[in-house]
């Protein structure tokens, strides 16, 4: 396998992970291989002799540097000291056809030092969810990490509801380097270690940063660009722990996400989320706490101290208002409203708050706005015609709403309910959702009359109430 790997991750000091093969599997079956990615990535299929061997990690290809990645997180609120890749293997980093430099990640690949008694093992929902997620996300222009290719490996894997196939996830991302890896340095007093975690991520993130407060400056604006993202297009995580939490602005850790149906702020979907942590509403919020949580990390490298905690402090209390406005900026886009007034956001603010109260459907209240339908989705449509009033009277000082509108708000998201069954066919053998959906949502801005069934909201029987990591 000719790949262009240039592993600077595997050049840091013994100290930031455990080197290590992923584990082979009996059987790997090939179920899905991005071309699109690849070639970005300077990847042919005739450059590889058993694409299934590959990334099922039954064969590590020429020049990679096979590792299990170190660090430590807040998990809902409560310090773990040491975390680490418990099922993934870095297998190293490609350079691409773009000049751009991407890990590449097997997860699902077997046990490492850090599986704290797991099995290292993915089962094959959770493989296609991420698989179909993440992608669906890069289509909508989030960024995010990519799906490279999916394997099933032949061999069952076991979780409360017993014997279910298991799979491989080739991961691709701008790097692994999260709020964790920095905590658990700082946490151990591994000053030196930390400083050199500091520089790296400078030099490959943001190399026009300065010092450690440029890093967490750098950070901070990613990051909120990205919490933005999320919540215009009803987005949640599901598991904001900060060793979820990746210093390069890209979503990360695809668990238990999932996608509003009907608009209310409070949704929550992932089973372990059990007081709402991390709630539709609550995400902003959350990523400021993470933020912090660097911040308390990269100030124990400085030498004065008392300095650090003011700047560290001002780059923090900053992020709120930069969320806001990004949040705005999208959401009066969503409206139509591409040069902002006094007064816009009570619009969106107003809508929101009827969506909420008259259970519409997030995606398709917004998508629906142009034309005349998007009162339909509101069980009292009348609380959407007092609303309207004001908004098309807005809507005449600007030059071409419906273009806006249009390119803001997507037609397509993986809707909750079809990824549930897409998993339940693929156990069964089928993969015709699995791959319909690939073809769909990646282009989820268009109109695709043919596929208007997948922007249907879930029926009372097929609404799901909660989501799971899958480990």
């Amino acid at each position: 396998m000719t790949l262009r790997f240039d592993n600077s991750y595997a050049a840091l000091p013994p100290a930031f992970f455990s080197r290590l093969d992923p584990t082979p599997v009996r059987a790997p079956r090939l179920l899905a291989f991005n071309d699109d990615l690849a070639a970005v990535m300077g990847i042919s299929r005739a450059d590889l002799p058993d694409l299934a061997a590959i990334f099922g990690g039954n064969a590590v290809p020429e020049g990679a540097a096979p590792l299990a990645q170190l660090y430590a997180g807040h998990q809902f609120g409560n310090w773990n000291p040491q975390l680490g890749d418990g099922r993934a293997i870095l297998l190293g980093e490609v350079l691409g056809a773009d000049g751009i430099r991407r890990d590449v990640q097997l997860k699902g690949s077997g046990p490492t030092p850090y599986s704290r008694m797991g099995d290292g093992r993915a089962w094959l929902g959770p493989v296609l969810r991420e698989y179909v997620v993440s992608e669906a996300m890069h289509a909508l222009g989030i960024p995010t990490t990519r799906a490279l290719a999916a394997v099933e490996t032949g061999e069952p894997v076991y979780r409360e509801d017993g014997a279910l196939p298991g799979a491989v996830l080739t991961r691709v991302a701008a790097s692994h380097v999260r709020v964790g890896t920095f905590q658990i340095f700082a946490a151990r007093g591994e000053v030196h270690n930390l400083r050199t975690l500091t520089d790296y991520a400078i030099a490959r993130h943001y190399p026009d940063a300065e010092g450690p407060m440029g890093l967490l400056s750098a950070v901070r604006d990613a990051q909120a660009r990205l919490i933005a993202a999320w919540m215009s297009v009803g987005f949640i995580h599901g598991v904001m722990n900060t060793d979820n939490c990746a210093i390069s602005g890209e979503t990360i850790d695809y668990g238990p996400c999932a996608f509003l149906d009907i608009y209310h702020p409070e949704t929550v979907f992932s089973s372990i989320d059990r007081f709402g942590r991390y709630a539709y509403s609550n995400q902003p919020d959350i990523v400021v706490w993470n933020l912090a949580q660097l911040a308390t990390a990269l100030i124990q490298q400085m030498v004065d101290k008392e300095a650090a905690v003011e700047e560290a402090t001002a780059i923090v209390h900053a992020m709120p208002g930069l969320i806001q406005t990004h949040w705005s900026e999208i959401f009066l886009r969503k409206i139509g409203i591409a040069h902002a007034q006094d007064g816009d956001l009570d619009l969106v603010t107003g809508l929101l708050e009827r969506m909420a109260k008259h259970q519409a459907d997030f995606t398709n209240t917004f998508r629906s706005l142009p034309g005349a339908a998007a009162r339909d989705q509101f069980s009292d449509p009348g609380a959407f015609d007092q609303w309207a009033e004001t908004w098309h009277a807005r809507l005449t000082r600007e030059a071409d709403p419906a273009r806006v509108m249009e390119a803001a708000n997507p037609a397509f998201i993986p809707r909750n309910h079809r990824i549930e069954q897409m998993i339940e066919a693929a156990v069964g053998g089928d993969y015709t959702l699995f791959d319909r959906l690939t073809a769909v949502l990646a282009r989820p801005f268009e109109d695709q009359p043919e596929h208007a069934d997948l922007q249907r909201p879930p029926t009372p029987e097929e609404v799901v109430a909660a989501t799971f990591c899958g480990t």
